[in-house]
């Protein structure tokens, strides 16, 4: 009977022991778990940098030569209003006072 109940209590005491060795290594990969995502994170963020750094010269000229044309455009649409104003002005005017005046 006593060698029964000893049967029992080391066969308690082993189960204990792997639990316990199941809840430190379940413990254990959560914590790798933890770690390896935040390495994952932190090397994704440095090659999003890196690629940043790469393509930002590139996106600017690019930038530049849009605003470069933007700005010819607008500059070359205002020329043209200021000839038409200067090639105009004079016969708008008579008209806006003929109108105006009732003449």
């Amino acid at each position: 009977m006593q060698n029964m109940v000893k049967q029992i209590v080391d066969m308690d005491r082993k189960a204990r022991e792997i639990t316990d060795a199941a809840q430190l290594e379940k413990v254990q990969s959560e914590k790798d778990i933890a770690k390896r995502r935040e390495d994952i994170r932190n090397e994704y963020l440095e090659r999003a940098r890196r690629r940043i750094a790469l393509n930002e010269p590139q996106e600017r000229e690019a930038a530049e030569k849009a605003w470069k044309i933007s700005a010819e455009k607008y500059q070359s649409l205002s020329e043209d209003m200021d000839r038409i104003y200067k090639e105009n002005s004079t016969r708008w005017i008579q008209e806006l006072v003929s109108r105006v005046i009732g003449v």
